[in-house]
């Protein structure tokens, strides 16, 4: 796990949102809160957190961890996305992981966590 916590990395949220009581905006807000570099990624917002919001991670310039906080189903559509994009770690939280998700990573040499980051962190 501690391979995927580090300031040098540069994480996309995938399912930020502006609406406090979602995860995606705790997780964002709680990376962002404790000086992580973060990239929310929701194609219904242009914003949050004061932070641009990205439609999808093909657009993301940078991204070192993608953190999933969205429907199992949306979770294997973006992992496409990932493999595109040469993104190679990413971090599911609970309920947006899949054994279809998990397959996948695996057979495409993508490393995952699963764990909900507002416990694991640092």
């Amino acid at each position: 796990m501690t391979e995927f916590i580090s300031k040098k990395f540069t994480y996309a949220v995938v399912g930020a949102s502006n609406n406090q009581d979602k995860y995606g905006y705790k997780v964002l807000k709680e990376l962002s809160g404790k000086g992580y570099s973060v990239v929310p990624v929701n194609p219904k917002e242009k914003e949050i957190l004061g932070l641009r919001a990205y439609r999808s991670i093909s657009e993301v310039k940078k991204a070192d961890v993608v953190i999933f906080v969205v429907k199992p189903e949306v979770t294997l559509e973006v992992l496409k996305e990932c493999l595109k994009t040469r993104i190679d770690k990413v971090w599911f939280q609970p309920g947006s992981e899949s054994s279809e998700a998990i397959e996948f990573c695996t057979k495409n040499r993508i490393d995952f966590f699963l764990g909900c980051m507002l416990i694991q962190k640092k």
